[in-house]
């Protein structure tokens, strides 16, 4: 038997998941243990965990003790999600646990990786898929929270730790002095903006396109699968939205209004009130980085503060 190491931070983790020869075979042997096939393994690069390919039907998903949130966070939703929307999600086959690293054998999707697919797609079938991952973020909110509603952090406190950190991220980050000299008076109407008007939904916090499938039929694109729930919590239905603004849609009108009417927001909804939360809601992200993560060319020298941003992100 193959032992899994004792590792307690993130760092020592990777190094551990990018060698091979020594996480395969512990991997491996976990896949034995329960009969199942593995003709043609191999490591996904992507990801928080170790994510192994067993071949052309089946994936190991394996969390270090330290992200067993994780593991609980996707037990649960693919659990609570299963059957209750219409694109495609992992079905777990087993769970189990050795060395204290639980771990889930999933069912593999077909389509390609957003993030190879989206920037050889058209225009048009970009605005096409953004509709549909309106819809898709729109579905996974109507399905009840159930056991998700025990994920911690509870929107409140999680909004709370978000603005007391925010200055101090963005800083290190590297976000320019005239963005963060808007950021306090931002933060100061922030708890109101992003506080629950209903009962809280249940988010993702990663529509982003490394984790989308996409499949090409005749030379349409469309959305084939939705994988990582590994960082789901519940909280304020918007979140959700910023992960394909600010990667996919680039500040562009059509793909904009692909996305929120996807969603069910029509053009009247599109208020400063809206853009201003949309806004406060990407500076408190919990992976919020726009130096690296806003897709628009040359954004930081078309808006001059907050507002001229919110508007370069979500025009009318």
């Amino acid at each position: 038997m193959h032992s899994l190491p004792s590792l307690t931070n993130f760092e020592t983790f990777e190094a551990w998941r990018a060698d091979a020869a020594r996480c395969l075979p512990a991997a491996l042997d976990i896949v034995r243990s329960h009969g199942l096939p593995h003709a043609d393994p191999h490591i996904f690069s992507t990801g928080t965990n170790l994510v192994v390919g067993l071949d052309d039907r089946l994936i190991l998903k394996l969390f270090p003790p330290f992200l067993r949130g994780q593991f609980e966070s996707e037990r649960i939703s693919l659990t609570q999600l299963r059957g209750r929307l219409g694109v495609p999600i992992p079905e777990i086959v087993l769970e189990g646990e050795r060395d204290r690293w639980p771990y889930l054998v999933i069912t593999r999707l077909c389509g390609v990786v957003g993030s190879e697919a989206w920037p050889v797609l058209p225009e048009d079938q970009k605005e096409r898929v953004l509709a549909r991952i309106g819809e898709t973020i729109a579905q996974v909110q109507r399905v009840p929270v159930g056991a998700l509603g025990r994920i911690e952090p509870r929107w409140p406190q999680f909004i709370a730790q978000q603005i007391a950190g925010c200055c101090a991220r963005h800083e290190r980050l590297g976000l320019p002095a005239k963005f963060l000299h808007g950021l306090d008076d931002l933060l100061a109407d922030a708890e109101v903006l992003t506080a629950l008007e209903g009962p809280p939904v249940i988010l993702t916090g990663e529509y982003i396109p490394e984790n989308f499938l996409l499949s090409c039929d005749d030379g349409d694109w469309r959305l084939s699968g939705l994988i990582d729930f590994g960082d789901v919590m519940t909280g304020r239905a918007e979140y959700d939205l910023l992960g394909p603004s600010a990667f996919m849609a680039a500040g562009m009108p059509g793909r904009v209004r692909s996305l929120f009417r996807g969603f069910g927001y029509s053009s009247a909804a599109f208020d400063f009130t809206l853009k201003r939360r949309l806004m406060a809601l990407l500076l408190l992200h919990r992976f919020s980085d726009p130096v690296r993560h806003i897709c628009i060319e040359g954004w930081q020298h078309k808006a001059g503060d907050l507002v001229q941003l919110q508007e370069l992100l979500w025009p009318n």
